[in-house]
C-alpha cells in the first residue's frame, strides 16, 4: 500500500507568497516557507501562480525556480496556463508536475499535448465539480497522473466516473472526515489551509493518522532504544552533520526519552547533562534541527544524525561547534562535487569582481557568442581526443570543456543544484 501524502499549498502573487487564492495578504519569505515545508514532514508542495499578465507570470516563474533550488520534496505548479509553453516553463523551473485548471476552457487540449510531450506522469488537473471529468471521462487516464479535488462533496461522483487517483483539499481539519477519505483506495493525499499554516505540527498529524491505520511517510525506526549500548549515564552520544554538506555541526547526547521524541517529532532532541533536562534543539533560539536520517555505528553505541539546520548549530553563533583549529595539513581537494562547486564559485566571483588579465573575465567581456564558440570548440576537442589511443589527452579536454561549460552556466544563471536536480528527476 502506498504512503498517503500531506500536501502544502503556496499561492504566489508578484513573486511573493500570499494567504490564499482570494486573499492576497503577503506572508513570510516564500523561500523560508518552502524550506520549512521541506523539513517539517510535508511530502509535496503545490504552487498556484496567481499572475494576471506575462510580466507577473515571469516573476512567479523566477520564484518557483528559486523554491526548487532550495527543496528536495516534489513541487507541482499551476496557474495562468494558456498554452504548452506555459507548462514547459513550470517544468524548466524544476517542477516535477504541472496542474491544469479543469474549469478553464481548452485545458484538455493543452493537457493532451503536454502529456504526449512530457509524459502523463507530469500532468495533473484541478477540479471543483464533475463537469470536466464527465465530459472527458474517456481521456482522463490517458492524460492525467492525478486529480486535485477542491471540493470534498464531489468525491463519490468522481469515483463513479474515473479511477484516476486524487489529492483532496479540505477547508477545515476534520480528522474523522480526513481519515474516512484517506482510507479510500484512490486517495493519494490531503491538502488544506490548516496544513499550510507554519505553526501546524505536520509530524503530529502523521502520527495521529498512522494511529488510525493510515500508512504515512513518517519515521518508523529500524532500531529500538533497547538495541543501543548506553554509556555509564544510560545515554548514547550523537554526532550531528549537515545533510547537504556533511559538515560536522555538534556532538550531543540522547537518553530514551530524547530518542523517542526525536523519532516522533522529526526534530533533534537531546538530554542536556548540564541542565539535567530534555532539550529540543532550537526551541528557544529558533535554530531547529530537522531530522533527515539517523544511523547507528558498528557497535551500536553512537548515532550519526544528518539534519537540516535552521540558523546556526553552536550557542556561540558559529555555524558549527567545531571551529577551534588544533593542527591542519594542507591537501589537494579531490571530492568531485566540491571541486566543481569551488571552481564554479571562482567563476561567479570573477563575474561579480572582474580581475585584470583574467581569462574568465575575457570570456564574460566578449559575451555569449564567444562563450558558446569556446564550448563548441572544446566539445569537438573531446571527440577528437576520444579517437586518440592515448587516454591522458581526453582527461585534459574534458576538463577544458567543463570549465567553459561552467562559464556558460554562470552567464545564464544556472547552478550545479539546477543540474543535479534535473538529473535526479530523470
Amino acid at each position: 500500500m502506498e504512503h498517503k501524502n500531506i500536501v502544502a499549498t503556496i499561492y504566489l502573487k508578484n513573486g511573493q507568497a500570499v494567504k490564499s487564492m482570494d486573499d492576497f495578504t503577503p506572508l513570510e519569505d516564500v523561500i523560508e516557507l518552502a524550506r520549512l515545508y521541506n523539513d517539517n514532514g510535508i511530502d509535496k508542495i503545490i504552487i498556484f501562480d496567481l499572475s494576471d499578465d506575462d510580466e507577473e507570470h515571469e516573476k512567479n516563474i523566477h520564484t518557483i525556480k528559486n523554491i526548487n533550488r532550495n527543496v528536495e520534496i516534489k513541487v507541482c505548479a499551476g496557474g495562468n496556463i494558456n498554452r504548452l509553453e506555459d507548462i514547459k516553463k513550470f517544468i524548466y523551473a524544476g517542477c516535477i508536475q504541472v496542474i491544469v485548471n479543469g474549469a478553464k476552457q481548452g485545458s484538455m487540449e493543452i493537457a493532451e499535448e503536454a502529456s504526449k510531450r512530457f509524459g502523463k506522469d507530469r500532468i495533473l488537473v484541478s477540479v471543483e465539480n464533475v463537469d470536466f471529468i464527465f465530459k472527458h471521462q474517456d481521456e482522463m487516464r490517458e492524460n492525467f497522473h492525478e486529480l486535485l479535488v477542491l471540493n470534498t462533496n464531489v468525491l463519490d461522483a468522481i469515483e463513479n466516473i474515473t479511477d484516476v487517483p486524487y489529492v483532496v483539499n479540505f477547508d477545515t481539519c476534520d480528522y474523522e472526515k480526513i481519515i474516512e477519505v484517506l482510507k479510500r483506495k484512490n486517495t493519494r493525499g490531503i491538502a488544506g489551509n490548516f496544513i499550510n499554516d507554519p505553526q501546524t505540527d505536520i509530524m503530529e498529524i502523521k502520527s495521529q493518522l498512522s494511529a488510525a491505520g493510515i500508512k504515512m511517510d513518517n519515521f518508523e525506526p529500524a532500531l529500538k532504544w533497547m538495541d543501543f549500548k548506553k554509556n555509564s549515564d544510560g545515554m548514547v552520544p550523537v554526532v550531528v552533520q549537515d545533510y547537504r554538506t556533511d559538515e560536522v555541526l555538534m556532538l550531543a547526547y540522547m537518553n530514551e526519552e530524547a530518542f523517542d521524541t526525536t523519532v516522533n517529532t522529526g526534530r533533534m532532541t537531546y538530554f542536556s547533562r548540564s541542565r539535567n533536562e530534555l532539550w529540543t534543539k532550537g526551541m528557544t533560539s529558533g535554530h531547529i534541527q530537522y531530522v533527515k536520517s539517523l544511523t547507528a555505528d558498528c557497535d551500536f553505541d553512537t548515532i550519526l544524525a544528518k539534519v537540516s539546520q535552521v540558523g546556526v548549530a553552536c550557542h556561540t553563533g558559529n555555524p558549527t561547534c567545531f571551529f577551534n583549529e588544533i593542527v591542519k595539513k594542507e591537501y589537494v581537494e579531490k571530492n568531485p562535487l566540491k571541486v566543481l562547486e569551488d571552481v564554479y564559485g571562482i567563476i561567479l566571483d570573477r563575474k561579480a569582481n572582474p580581475k585584470e588579465g583574467s581569462y574568465t573575465n575575457y570570456l564574460f567581456d566578449k559575451g555569449i557568442d564567444k562563450i558558446l564558440k569556446k564550448v563548441g570548440e572544446e566539445a569537438t576537442e573531446i571527440v577528437i581526443a576520444a579517437k586518440n589511443p592515448e587516454p591522458e589527452e581526453i582527461k585534459y579536454e574534458i576538463s577544458d570543456f567543463l570549465y567553459h561549460m561552467m562559464v556558460l552556466m554562470a552567464e545564464k544563471g544556472v547552478t550545479w543544484e539546477d543540474i543535479t536536480q534535473e538529473l535526479s528527476q530523470r
